[in-house]
């Protein structure tokens, strides 16, 4: 049986640009602790965050209002044994119009329940809805 990569999806009431948008302006709402372009395709940029976390990302897919995937190049998660478990995984955002609302779902493929940074990366998904689109 395949190990289930960490996803979780939501619903807001901003339109699919206003949500790609969000997502491709990383410095609103991850960290203002980011080198680098992030709304470009094959751009890379790394982010920081103290002494917890640098992660080097690049975009590797990029459709406007509907996809964007980040392949995580290399990655030093300081509060865990294996510093280096985000390395080679993808972080994948798909965008979809329902209706009057935007879904959007957000997939780290590779983060998966048996690497120990799991709990602390997941939560319950709010840090992301929160983050993006403001809700």
């Amino acid at each position: 049986m395949k190990a289930k990569d960490y996803t979780t999806s939501f619903t807001v009431d901003q339109s699919p640009q206003e949500v790609s948008n969000a997502i491709n302006n990383v410095r609103g709402w991850w960290s203002e602790e980011i080198e680098g372009q992030t709304d470009k395709l094959g751009a890379e940029f790394k982010f920081h965050y103290k002494d917890f976390h640098c992660s080097t990302q690049k975009i590797t897919e990029l459709v406007p209002d509907k996809k964007a995937v980040w392949h995580v190049s290399e990655a030093q998660l300081n509060f865990v044994k294996n510093k280096t478990e985000w390395n080679g995984t993808d972080v994948v955002f798909e965008i979809t119009k329902k209706g009057d609302k935007t879904e959007l779902r957000f997939t780290h493929v590779g983060l998966v329940p048996a690497i120990e940074c799991y709990g602390d990366c997941t939560g319950d998904g709010a840090c992301i809805s929160t983050a993006v689109c403001g809700i």
